[in-house]
C-alpha cells in the first residue's frame, strides 16, 4: 500500500502530482495516498472525459471541510451532483456565458483599469493588490451587490484575494481565509434577506415575464432548486461569492500576464499593435497554460468505477492532474517555454488545456472560464498599450506555494517610460 503523500504536498506544492507520476512505471491511473485517503492521479485528454463523467466520479464529499469553509463555501455548486448540480449550474451559466454579459464585466473592468493608474501614475504599486481591486470595484456594480462603493469593493477584494490565498495551506493564511468568508458570508445573506423582505425582486417579478432578473445578485435572489424550492439566505450568499470571488482572482493571471511582458518587451509591443489579430486571446491561453494557478482537482469515486481493467474502491480520491497537464511534453510542444502565439488560429482542445478544468460546461467545468478568458484578453492589451516600469524585486514565483505569484508581487509604476529588457529569470524548473 502506497504510504501517505499529505506532507509531500505542502512541501512540493504544484509538482507534486507530476512528480508522483514520474516515478510511477507505466501510463495508467497512479495509485497514492492523501490525508489518510486512498487516491488514484488522473492525466491526460481520456482521463478528463473520464473524470467528467458523473457515472465516473461525484463531487459530494470530495471537498474538504477546510477547503469549503476557505475557497468554496458550505452547500456550494461544487458540492453537488445530477440534477441538483445541473439547476444550480443553470444559474450560473445564465450570466457567465452570455456574450453580452460577459462583453458588459469586461468593459467595466477596462474601464476601472485606465481610471486606477490614470490616478497612480508616477507611483510605485503592486499590480497585484491593484488589479483585485479593480476587479472588485467592476465585479461588485455588475453583479449588482447592494451598497456596493469603493470601502465595500476594497473589503470585498481583500476578503476574497485571502479566500483563495489560504484555502490550501495551515497557518494565518487559512486562518484569514476562514475570517474572510465568513464575514463576506454575513454581508451578502443579510443583503438577500433584506432584498427577499422588501419584496422588490417579487414584485418586480410580478409584472410578467418581461421582466427578467437585471443583475446576478437579483438572479441569485429568485433562483429554484430542481424540487422548485429557493436558496436559503446562507447558500445565496456563498454561490454570490461564487461569482464574484473567481473574477476577483483573475488578478492572479493578470499579474502573471505582467510577467510575460515584462520578460518579453516585443511581445508588449506586439500586444499593443493587436498583431496578429487574435493575439491577445492567444496570449490569455497561454497565460492560463504556462503559469501556475490550480494544482489538480478532486472527486469521489462511486460503486463500480474501473480503471485500467481494475476495480477502484467506492470512495477513493480521484485527482485530476491539472499542473502536470499543461506542462506535458506529450500534449504541448516546449511545454516549460512561454510561447503566445501557441494558439493562434484554433481553440485549445477542451480535454486538453484545462486550467479551470475540463469537460462540458453544463458539467463540473468552471463557468467562468468565458469571463476569463475575456477579461484576460482585454487587460493584456490595456497592459501593454500602459506606460510602465517595472522596478528592481524578487519576481521569482515559487513553486511550493499554492497558489503561488510573484513574490514581490510585481510592483509598477505607471506614466514613467519604458526600460531596456533585462536577463530572464528562470521561472519554471
Amino acid at each position: 500500500m502506497p504510504g501517505d503523500h499529505t506532507l509531500a504536498l505542502l512541501l512540493k506544492g504544484y509538482d507534486w502530482l507530476p512528480a508522483v507520476r514520474r516515478r510511477h512505471d507505466g501510463d495508467g491511473a497512479v495509485a497514492t495516498r492523501l490525508l489518510g485517503r486512498p487516491v488514484r492521479v488522473l492525466h491526460g485528454p481520456e482521463a478528463v472525459s473520464f473524470f467528467y463523467d458523473e457515472r465516473h466520479a461525484r463531487r459530494g464529499g470530495a471537498l474538504p471541510g477546510p477547503v469549503l469553509d476557505t475557497l468554496f463555501g458550505r452547500g456550494a455548486v461544487h458540492t453537488l451532483d445530477g440534477p441538483e448540480h445541473r439547476a444550480r449550474k443553470a444559474l450560473f451559466l445564465s450570466w457567465l456565458t452570455d456574450p453580452e454579459a460577459v462583453a458588459a464585466l469586461t468593459a467595466r473592468v477596462c474601464e476601472e483599469f485606465r481610471e486606477t493608474f490614470a490616478r497612480l501614475g508616477g507611483r510605485e504599486v503592486s499590480l497585484f493588490d491593484e488589479g483585485a481591486l479593480v476587479l472588485a470595484r467592476a465585479v461588485g456594480g455588475w453583479a449588482g451587490l447592494p451598497g456596493h462603493d469603493a470601502a465595500s469593493a476594497e473589503r470585498l477584494a481583500r476578503d476574497c484575494v485571502a479566500m483563495v490565498d489560504g484555502f490550501a495551506t495551515p497557518g494565518p493564511r487559512h486562518l484569514r481565509a476562514r475570517r474572510a468568508r465568513a464575514r463576506q458570508e454575513a454581508l451578502l445573506r443579510a443583503a438577500v434577506v433584506r432584498a427577499r423582505e422588501t419584496g422588490s425582486w417579487e414584485s418586480r417579478a410580478r409584472e410578467g415575464a418581461a421582466a427578467p432578473p437585471r443583475t446576478p445578485f437579483e438572479a441569485v435572489v429568485a433562483h429554484r432548486e430542481a424540487d422548485g424550492s429557493a436558496l436559503d439566505a446562507a447558500t445565496a450568499a456563498v454561490e454570490l461569492l461564487n461569482i464574484v470571488r473567481p473574477t476577483i482572482a483573475i488578478t492572479w493571471f493578470t499579474t502573471f500576464a505582467a510577467h510575460a511582458m515584462r520578460e518579453d518587451p516585443a511581445l508588449r509591443r506586439r500586444l499593443a499593435d493587436d498583431e496578429p489579430a487574435g493575439l491577445a486571446t492567444s496570449f490569455a491561453h497561454e497565460v492560463r497554460r504556462f503559469y501556475p494557478f490550480v494544482p489538480f482537482l478532486g472527486a469521489l469515486a462511486p460503486d463500480g468505477v474501473v480503471l485500467d481493467g481494475e476495480p477502484v474502491p467506492r470512495g477513493t480520491m480521484l485527482l485530476l492532474d491539472v499542473y502536470g497537464q499543461n506542462h506535458d511534453p506529450a500534449l504541448w510542444d516546449e511545454p516549460f517555454r512561454f510561447v503566445p502565439d501557441r494558439f493562434l488560429g484554433a481553440s485549445p482542445h477542451p480535454q486538453g488545456l484545462i486550467p479551470q478544468g475540463g469537460g462540458p460546461r453544463e458539467g463540473h467545468r468552471c463557468p467562468g472560464e468565458d469571463i476569463t478568458i475575456a477579461v484576460l484578453s482585454a487587460l493584456a492589451r490595456e497592459l501593454a498599450l500602459l506606460d510602465f516600469t517595472v522596478p528592481d524585486q524578487d519576481l521569482r514565483i515559487p513553486l511550493h506555494r499554492i497558489p503561488t505569484r510573484p513574490r514581490d508581487g510585481l510592483r509598477l509604476v505607471a506614466g514613467a517610460g519604458t526600460r531596456p529588457r533585462r536577463r530572464p529569470e528562470e521561472v519554471l524548473p
